[in-house]
């Protein structure tokens, strides 16, 4: 069978993917993860008082359980930074609150859960040292494929100059051939898996 051509095609073929993960596999990637967000903080040079940018992964994403339970922000919240997490404001660039524990969650748009702390402002993602990306693959320019709703694309250039983007995928999500790009994509700086741990790109075509 032929590759997927288009995005929507991509798309569709990496959801269905994550949709057959059983809940024991999503539950040993959440672990996995959790274990592992220490070492990428070191690998990446994140300092003790750089604010860190995740996401409440849900459904088939990494890092999403079949019980709710939030691994991966509570590792991060065990290592004492502050964690800051995304609130979607209709087409604009995504706002910020800090997570404080699963209580200060709130039901959201689309089915998912954000902060109800104070609002800190798109220009959050300035100063923060490390912003996760949520996507459904990464190639080895950096380039992602995301789920089309553009909230990160438009999040993106906010980033400041040091500020380290990590594409979160799944332990297929980084392609070897080249995602379809646009002029407006921001592209990463590593991709991080459940297995694999954290992988720093660009790398070479043929890798």
């Amino acid at each position: 069978m032929s590759p997927p051509s288009s995005k929507a095609e991509l798309r569709r073929a990496l959801l269905a993917a994550r949709r057959a993960r059983t809940g024991e596999q999503r539950r040993a990637d959440a672990a996995a993860l959790a274990a592992d967000l220490p070492a990428v903080l070191e690998g990446l040079e994140i300092g003790p008082d750089e604010p860190v940018c995740l996401f409440v992964a849900v459904g088939g994403e990494p890092g999403a359980t079949p019980d709710g339970a939030l691994p991966v922000l509570d590792a991060a919240r065990a290592t004492g930074r502050r964690v800051l997490l995304p609130v979607t404001v209709g087409a604009a660039p995504l706002d910020w609150a800090p997570y404080d524990g699963p209580g200060s969650l709130v039901p959201g748009p689309h089915g998912l859960l954000e902060p109800a702390g104070r609002r800190l402002g798109p220009d959050a993602l300035a100063g923060a040292g490390l912003v996760v990306v949520p996507a459904l693959a990464v190639d080895h320019r950096g380039v992602r494929l995301g789920r089309g709703g553009g909230h990160y694309d438009r999040s993106l250039p906010l980033a400041g100059p040091a500020t380290r983007l990590v594409a979160l995928v799944g332990d297929d999500g980084l392609r070897a051939e080249p995602l379809p790009a646009e002029p407006h994509d921001v592209p990463v700086h590593a991709a991080w898996r459940p297995r694999t741990g954290l992988t720093p790109l660009p790398l070479p075509p043929d890798h």
